[in-house]
């Protein structure tokens, strides 16, 4: 009923640009902190990016200066914006939310399926 939908991924040359967009639906009534994180092969899943409700940023030091995370509450929506891409970037990219659902008080953190991002020449 709740779910987290990742779309924008795709192949990409080095220095090129993607957007991702991630997608919160189903009986929501609350969404706290979203979030973008990425895991490559033989790597642990890491965190790439977080926007608070208010729009507080958090990004990993890899992507300063290149990726933007951004969010649409109207939507319920979050962005991230990835310029100046490189080959180490190459990951499957998951977003996350803190939501709260189903008329339970506290929030708890969901997950998206992903979606991957090639950055290959």
């Amino acid at each position: 009923q709740v779910q987290l939908v990742e779309s924008g991924g795709g192949l990409v040359r080095p220095g090129g640009s993607l957007r991702l967009s991630c997608a919160a639906s189903g009986s929501i009534f609350s969404i706290d902190t979203m979030g973008w994180y990425r895991q490559s092969p033989g790597k642990e899943r890491e965190l790439v990016a977080t926007i608070t409700s208010d729009g507080i940023t958090n990004y990993a030091d890899s992507v300063k200066g290149r990726f933007t995370i951004s969010r649409d509450n109207a939507k319920n929506t979050v962005y991230l914006q990835m310029n100046s891409l490189k080959p180490e970037d190459t990951a499957v990219y998951y977003c996350n939310a803190r939501l709260r659902v189903g008329g339970i008080q506290r929030y708890t953190p969901y997950w998206g399926q992903g979606t991957q991002v090639t950055v290959s020449s």
